[in-house]
C-alpha cells in the first residue's frame, strides 16, 4: 500500500512539474511580415512610429495607436520574417530633449 501511494504521489508531482515546464516555453510570435503588419493594422489600429536596423541585420519597428494607446515593437529578419519582441499600453509621444548630463549631444 506504502508503495502504491509513493508511486502516485510521484506521478502527480512529475504530471505537475511537467505541465507547469511547457507552459512556461515561449511561444512562437514570428510569422511572414505581411500577416504581422495587417494584424497590428486591423486588429490594434497600429502604424509604424519609428524604425532602425539592428546589429544583425534585422529592421526594429515601434507600432503605435493613438486611439487605443497599444503598442508593438517588431524585428523583421532578412529572410521576411517579423518576430513580436514587446508590446503594451499607454502609448504616449515623447519630443523632449535630454540634458546634457543624460547623454544628450552637446
Amino acid at each position: 500500500m506504502t508503495k502504491y501511494l509513493f508511486g502516485l504521489s510521484f506521478g502527480l508531482v512529475a504530471f505537475l512539474l511537467a505541465t507547469s515546464i511547457s507552459s512556461a516555453q515561449p511561444r512562437n510570435m514570428c510569422a511572414d511580415r505581411s500577416a504581422v503588419m495587417q494584424k497590428l493594422v486591423t486588429k490594434f489600429g497600429e502604424t509604424r512610429r519609428s524604425m532602425g536596423l539592428a546589429t544583425n541585420s534585422g529592421i526594429v519597428e515601434l507600432h503605435a495607436s493613438d486611439d487605443t494607446g497599444s503598442w508593438t515593437i517588431t524585428v523583421t529578419h532578412p529572410n521576411g520574417i517579423t518576430c513580436l519582441v514587446a508590446a503594451g499600453n499607454s502609448f504616449e509621444m515623447v519630443e523632449d530633449e535630454l540634458p546634457a548630463s543624460l547623454g544628450a549631444p552637446t
